[in-house]
């Protein structure tokens, strides 16, 4: 149900229906929003990547911040660990089935951001 904002007789602005939980979207950019989680998802599409590599692909991101949104983006099933050597420690992370379903919104925002040249 979306809310909707009337007018009273003395001018003020009531709002009808508001909401008082979040919102679809915004329980979605909870999940993918964030610094760094779409490009991640985008990175991991094809195949696996080694976290080393994947930081690289990344650019301005720290190993530390790629550290927290994997850690968080595993918490959400988005992607998954997997420990491919223990000395010295190598993992690799890959998307989830549940990861590939915001593959599609992620091509809408990179061909809007491509056609208004942001």
């Amino acid at each position: 149900m979306e809310s909707k904002i009337n007018i009273d007789s003395k001018g003020r602005k009531i709002v009808e229906q508001p909401c008082n939980e979040p919102c679809p979207i915004e329980r979605g950019m909870r999940i993918i929003g964030g610094k760094w989680k779409g490009s991640i998802l985008w990175h991991l599409k094809d195949e696996p990547v080694r976290f080393n590599d994947l930081a690289r692909q990344l650019g301005g991101a720290s190993k530390k911040m790629v550290d927290q949104r994997l850690k968080e983006m595993e918490a959400n099933g988005l992607v998954k660990r997997e420990v491919i050597s223990t000395r010295p420690i190598a993992v690799t992370y890959e998307i989830t089935d549940f990861g590939k379903t915001a593959l599609g919104i992620l091509e809408e925002l990179k061909d809007w951001a491509e056609q208004n040249e942001l």
